[in-house]
């Protein structure tokens, strides 16, 4: 069931995903079509997020916008008061910026990036309430990469234990998601959110907008309609289905690059996330044994980090 409409403002609008917004020229939605997304999310019963471009946009853009509750997302550059969402896409802007209580953080990074700089992840979460570290390059990730993963996240879990242990309440999403979690919590592009573009198009999520041939799945003007629209739900998914890994980004976009269906992920998605979920295990064992998050039960742990390795 359809729960969000994600709304690109403009070409130029950020990504907050591991999909990379490809250089183009500015180009706004227009007025006529930003009313009818709006008119469609309420007739829908969807929540709106708007995906806003580094420029100020002009008035009568902002005064629709206000029409509608709403959440925005905004590189970290340009992020607004009440921002709820900002992007960095660069780890030299998280120093000295000005973090927001109110408002949640992305980092995109690729993996060589990451594997430089995660010790500063550990000062960011003293500062937000939320950080989420998105890897941009995950398809690229080999046996090696794995193991500097797993190595990176025994560091920071370390980091995340001792502000709890201040009695703090840090989010890392490699990490956190976890504890919190019993079921998949996702994506769900095309199953609970869709995208609708500056072209007055609609699209599973902003990265098939900006492939080199982008598939619309409808129109403002012709209605939603998304083909074999069950396979993206997670109970379609034969590895999904039978998976704890909660967290797990499960990208839409990713499996159709690199599997070619929508509903089976990479074996470099399964690995990182349950690198992730045996992290969050074992940090969960950790706050246990200091009697924090006693109401949460132990994480099982798994014999295989690839689920495909205990499929017949």
């Amino acid at each position: 069931m359809m729960e969000y409409l994600v709304i690109l403002l403009d070409d130029t609008a950020p990504s907050y995903c591991a999909y990379t917004v490809p250089p183009r020229e500015r180009r706004l939605i227009s007025t006529e079509d930003l009313k009818a997304g709006i008119t469609f999310a309420l007739k829908e019963n969807l929540r709106v997020q708007f995906v806003c471009p580094e420029y100020a946009l002009p008035p009568e853009y902002r005064a629709l916008m206000e029409t509608v509750e709403h959440s925005r997302i905004q590189t970290a550059d340009c992020a607004e008061r009440g921002t709820e969402v900002a992007v960095f896409n660069r780890w030299d802007s998280l120093e000295g910026y000005p973090y927001a209580p109110e408002t949640a953080y992305i980092l995109r990074t690729g993996k060589e990036e990451f594997f430089r700089q995660y010790p500063q992840i550990a000062g960011i979460l003293e500062r937000v309430a939320r950080l989420n570290v998105i890897i941009t390059d995950i398809e690229t990730f080999g046996e090696e990469d794995f193991s500097r993963y797993a190595a990176a996240l025994r560091i920071l879990s370390g980091s995340v234990l001792t502000l709890f242990l201040q009695g703090k309440r840090p989010q890392l999403n490699l990490l956190t998601d976890r504890l919190m979690l019993e079921e998949m919590n996702n994506c769900n592009a095309g199953w609970k959110s869709i995208t609708l573009a500056p072209d007055g198009r609609f699209y599973i999520c902003p990265a098939f907008y900006y492939e080199n041939e982008p598939k619309c799945v409808g129109s403002l003007k012709t209605g939603l309609h998304i083909g074999d629209a069950c396979l993206y739900r997670p109970d379609y998914a034969p590895i999904c289905r039978r998976c704890d890994a909660y967290h797990c980004r499960r990208c839409i976009w990713q499996n159709k690059k690199t599997t070619l269906e929508v509903n089976i992920p990479s074996r470099e998605q399964c690995v990182t996330a349950h690198i992730e979920r045996e992290a969050a295990r074992c940090l969960l064992d950790e706050l246990h044994k200091h009697g924090l998050f006693a109401n949460r039960e132990e994480i099982k742990e798994l014999s295989y980090l690839d689920p495909l390795d205990t499929m017949d």
